[in-house]
């Protein structure tokens, strides 16, 4: 009875130690056992009190030696630990449904961004800075790379976006927009940093660490206005970002996310704001989620961050009350610094200068629109390419130049037959064939298919023609 939250429950009945809605349902089935029912239930009961405990309850009558009805016998089951387990597995269910349908999206929308931005750089090249034509052209170039940008969003929550991992510090990455944070919340609005001593290294893609603390620093910016709003006076406030090591023995558990026992950085971004209400505070990570007023956000914010966290191998939780403010801490994984390591980080190693070249490539690509924008371009700078829709087309195609390819362009998501079994069965063909893959997925989600060879390059859509161009001769470099 200590369990259940509830002082003095000797003599009491047991309708009473139980809260508003279970009690109906438990005379319920006091009444059929009391009818001659054998055993009924379970019944998920909750017991009122501070610590309200879920339980599943039996009940059964009990009889004298003659058989005669004297009361019952209940049989109460802790159930807390199951109930957290399964709302735990069921958000865990929804968010990663959601992250599908937001990733697909994105795959998709990242060809036509291929697309878009690759037909547009060659109506640049045929016209003069100063012509009309070439203005226009540029216009639909920056549209589309700000489209890519919300693609990125997407990807980011879904946990497939592109990484570009190195080993940071934290507290130099949030130094180094501290300047733009201020500028972003405004001069009403006090910005602290809190930076703590000996902060151990994580290893993240530092641009997406940065874009999270920028969409937590305008969440807190927004509650804080909202609570102005709300109170008829100017918006004034402070956030604040707490940084600090944190070691733990047990896994860290709040609602249904978990984080495992281990070493992390923890970082608080912290608002007296408007707060978030309890409902609201269930659904704030999830994509398009938002209370703002339409055309004052896209509800990607948050699912960003959650996103960039989670697939860096973090954790991210949220705590508020209403008109008190919020708290976001985000606790990513201590890193082993080990001696020489660096960021892999592709835009690094573009090379620069002429980007011609000669050579026979093989460009595999399901969508059209991608593939002839590639195709184009590699003939444009000096290349014969030839072209092929999947994978089998792919495999003829090598097989009547008999060794005449010199690179392997492929898409990873084919229908049929995906890039990595193409590359398997190619490398069984011709084992020193340089391979570079394009994909708006992260390349972590299919290198493992691969191994550690690093004669396979990867190219994230979507791509402009100098990046395309540049990874070719990069890749064609060592043949």
């Amino acid at each position: 009875a200590s369990g259940a939250g509830v002082d003095r429950p000797v003599g009491r009945s047991m309708i009473d130690l139980l809260d508003a809605e279970t009690a109906p349902l438990v005379a319920h089935m006091l009444s059929r056992a009391k009818g001659g029912l054998r055993s009924i239930g379970p019944v998920d009961v909750r017991f009122r009190g501070e610590a309200a405990t879920d339980a599943a309850l039996y009940a059964a009558p009990a009889e004298d030696a003659v058989g005669h009805a004297t009361g019952f016998v209940l049989h109460v089951l802790d159930a807390s630990e199951q109930k957290r387990l399964e709302a735990q597995f069921a958000q865990s269910q929804k968010m990663q449904a959601v992250g599908q349908l937001a990733g697909g999206v994105a795959h998709d929308f990242n060809n036509m961004l291929t697309a878009i931005i690759g037909h547009s750089e060659m109506l640049m090249l045929r016209h003069r800075p100063s012509d009309k034509s070439f203005v226009d052209a540029d216009a639909i170039r920056q549209c589309a790379n700000r489209s890519a940008d919300l693609v990125r969003k997407l990807l980011a929550f879904s946990r497939r976006q592109p990484l570009r991992p190195k080993v940071v510090d934290v507290g130099d990455t949030l130094a180094e927009i501290t300047h733009m944070l201020q500028r972003l919340i405004g001069e009403n609005i006090t910005l602290k940093i809190v930076h703590a001593r000996d902060l151990w290294p994580v290893r993240v893609d530092a641009t997406q660490l940065e874009q999270a603390l920028t969409n937590l620093a305008v969440n807190a910016r927004d509650a804080i206005n909202a609570k102005a709003k709300a109170e008829g006076a100017a918006p004034r406030g402070t956030v604040t970002f707490r940084l600090a090591n944190a070691a733990t023995d047990a896994p860290l558990r709040r609602g249904a996310e978990e984080a495992p026992a281990g070493e992390y950085v923890r970082i608080d971004a912290e608002d007296d704001g408007c707060g978030i209400p309890a409902d609201v505070l269930a659904h704030i990570f999830e994509p398009f989620y938002t209370t703002k007023d339409v055309g004052e956000g896209s509800g990607l914010g948050l699912s960003t961050v959650y996103g960039v966290v989670r697939q860096t191998g973090g954790i991210v939780f949220a705590e508020s009350t209403p008109g008190a403010g919020a708290t976001f801490s985000i606790f990513l994984p201590r890193h082993d610094a080990k001696p020489g390591d660096a960021a892999e980080d592709p835009a690094a190693a573009q090379p620069v200068g002429d980007l011609s070249g000669r050579g026979a490539i093989l460009l595999v690509e399901d969508e059209d629109p991608v593939r002839v924008f590639g195709a184009r371009a590699l003939r444009q700078k000096g290349y014969t390419v030839l072209e092929a829709r999947g994978g089998e087309q792919a495999l003829q195609l090598l097989e009547d130049q008999d060794g005449g390819v010199d690179l392997l362009i492929s898409d990873v998501v084919m229908p049929e037959m995906d890039g990595p079994e193409l590359a398997r069965r190619v490398r069984a063909r011709d084992p020193e064939m340089k391979i570079v893959f394009i994909s708006g997925y992260a390349e972590e989600s299919f290198r493992e298919r691969l191994g550690e060879d690093e004669s396979i390059h990867f190219l994230p859509k979507p791509f402009s023609l100098k990046q395309l161009a540049g990874k070719v001769k990069e890749a064609m470099g060592g043949r």
